[in-house]
């Protein structure tokens, strides 16, 4: 059973529209669920309105494709987030360069996530 995704969020459309399969969000990677999970709990924590953040995605989008980039939504998704963090003051540059470089690093691949679930005793 899954949360139902804030409707604001599961009813964006055109270029910010959440890659779906079989109605469902997809990610392609770990990273992607992650930073997408952060942009809502932030949003339900009332850190800032849902139209903050996708007026930030569309702006990233259109400077993307402005210049010609070739990436993906979930970049322009974590660079939304990145800015809108940077902005209420949740996080500093040197906090961002830090988790970038971690994820970078395969420092939170999916094969550590159960690492630390068996208990003995």
């Amino acid at each position: 059973m899954t949360t139902p995704i804030n409707p604001n969020i599961s009813n964006m459309e055109g270029d910010l529209a959440i890659p779906r399969r079989n109605g469902e969000p997809v990610f392609d990677a770990p990273w992607e669920a992650r930073a997408f999970g952060m942009a809502v709990v932030l949003n339900e924590k009332g850190i800032y309105p849902w139209r903050d953040f996708s007026q930030r995605l569309s702006a990233e989008i259109a400077e993307a494709e402005r210049h010609d980039h070739d990436s993906t939504y979930y970049e322009h998704w974590y660079a939304a987030l990145e800015r809108l963090a940077k902005a209420s003051g949740l996080v500093t540059q040197e906090e961002v360069d830090q988790r970038t470089a971690e994820y970078a690093s395969g420092m939170y691949d999916e094969h550590h996530d159960h690492d630390h679930d068996h208990h003995h005793g």
